[in-house]
């Protein structure tokens, strides 16, 4: 005959129908690990918006990554890596690496944004329909709006730092 082992019993409901008290205690630390993601990446997120605020007015040069002058994708790797977060070189190594993708409905500040087909140019969403960005030769980096000309020419979205 085959002996079962002994299985502790189990506190039967209260009758409001409640879940047990081990199942409770079990689902508490779960939550709490979302919320500590989330909050993470909010934290994040503000301090890339605060860095790239303070970038506004540096040139724009091809293949910069700062201090004092940038591309669109070096602004934003440098935004994010003073934030703590590790990010690719080029746009659409980026928006490949980075894995949570927004639509343009639940943009977020701190969440990166792309340009035509190629995604090959980039900004940082920063709230309220803006976004900054370094431009192109000869201009410098400036915090425009998500309308018009960039929103026709929108190509995705990617939240870093999760």
């Amino acid at each position: 005959m085959l002996a079962l082992p002994a299985v502790p019993a189990m506190a039967a409901p209260a009758a409001s129908g409640a879940a047990p008290a081990s199942a409770t205690v079990a689902a508490a630390p779960a939550k709490a690990a979302a919320e500590s993601r989330s909050s993470r990446q909010k934290r994040r997120a503000a301090v890339a918006v605060r860095f790239a605020h303070q970038q506004i007015g540096d040139r724009y040069r091809w293949g910069g990554n700062g201090p004092n002058a940038w591309d669109c994708s070096g602004l934003a790797t440098g935004a994010w890596r003073k934030a703590g977060v590790k990010l690719p070189r080029t746009t659409t190594q980026i928006y490949r690496k980075v894995r949570t993708k927004v639509s343009r409905k639940n943009l977020r500040p701190g969440d990166l944004v792309f340009f035509y087909s190629g995604r090959s140019h980039m900004g940082i969403y920063v709230g309220k329909g803006r976004f900054i960005h370094a431009p192109s030769s000869g201009k410098r980096v400036k915090k425009v709006k998500l309308s018009g000309y960039y929103k026709r020419n929108f190509n995705g979205a990617v939240r870093p730092g999760r």
